[in-house]
């Protein structure tokens, strides 16, 4: 690891040790605690959360208050309702079903970045959780040693030297990038396709009832694993964190190499 990398990780794990705490000291309050737009990040230009190319900033925001509005008074009212109705035990049964198949996004992956010994290690997952761990209900790959390595068609265009574009907050997915948005839509249509060769519902007479529900209770799923809480920082430019981390995070994950310091 370089001295320049090694810096930014200290740095990135600082700040969300911070934004942690802070997070916990916020813990349901859940207001928009932002400072308004008219604060202007030309006055932060020495931090390096100010590095991140983001020409479509008014867009952004606008999402980034469209996600808050919608995690607090839809989805996350369903998580807390599938929380409160489902027992833990059968919580992880399912969250461990569909991380055993985002398996296959992380195997076609590893295979599209050349890493024979990273896919053999997914594919040993995919193929130990689906069959002795019950369809991914259990976890004994981990247990083997098989290690998960997480991949997206996003971290492989980085991999391959694709720059990471401005950047862009989807609506209820969240923080992304240019390439990133591409890459999830790659993705999707590789899963989109898989699911349409194999087709198991096909012979049920409620194939798209079916479909709708397990992608619904996905999208559940989802959010549900994941502890973030928009305005929950204490913060009071948590959008330019948010950025600051969500780019950082993705360029270390592509392995690019970070701007010297």
């Amino acid at each position: 690891m370089t001295v320049t990398r090694y810096r930014t990780c200290r740095t990135l794990l600082a700040l969300m040790l911070a934004l942690t705490l802070a997070g916990c000291a916020a813990t349901g309050v859940n207001t928009r605690a932002e400072v308004p737009p008219r604060h202007s990040i030309s006055e932060f230009r020495d931090q390096r959360f100010a590095e991140v190319a983001d020409p479509w900033e008014g867009f952004n925001r606008s999402m980034y208050r469209f996600n808050f509005y919608f995690d607090k008074y839809l989805f996350l009212p369903v998580v807390s309702g599938y929380e409160f109705f489902t027992p833990v035990f059968l919580q992880e049964r399912v969250s461990g079903f569909y991380n055993n198949l985002g398996e296959i996004k992380n195997l076609t992956n590893s295979l599209f970045q050349l890493k024979g010994k990273e896919s053999l290690t997914t594919l040993g997952r995919f193929v130990t959780n689906s069959t002795v761990g019950l369809g991914g209900l259990f976890d004994p790959a981990t247990s083997f040693g098989l290690e998960r390595h997480d991949q997206d068609f996003g971290k492989t265009l980085g991999y391959w030297g694709v720059d990471s574009g401005p950047y862009l907050v989807l609506p209820v997915f969240g923080p992304s990038s240019l390439r990133d948005t591409g890459g999830l839509a790659v993705d999707s249509g590789i899963t989109y396709g898989i699911y349409t060769l194999t087709d198991p519902f096909k012979n049920t007479g409620n194939a798209f009832a079916i479909s709708a529900g397990i992608t619904a209770l996905e999208g559940v799923d989802t959010r549900h694993q994941q502890s973030f809480r928009y305005y929950e920082s204490g913060y009071p430019f948590e959008y330019y964190m948010v950025r600051f981390f969500y780019h950082n995070k993705r360029e270390l994950e592509s392995g690019k190499p970070l701007p010297a310091e």
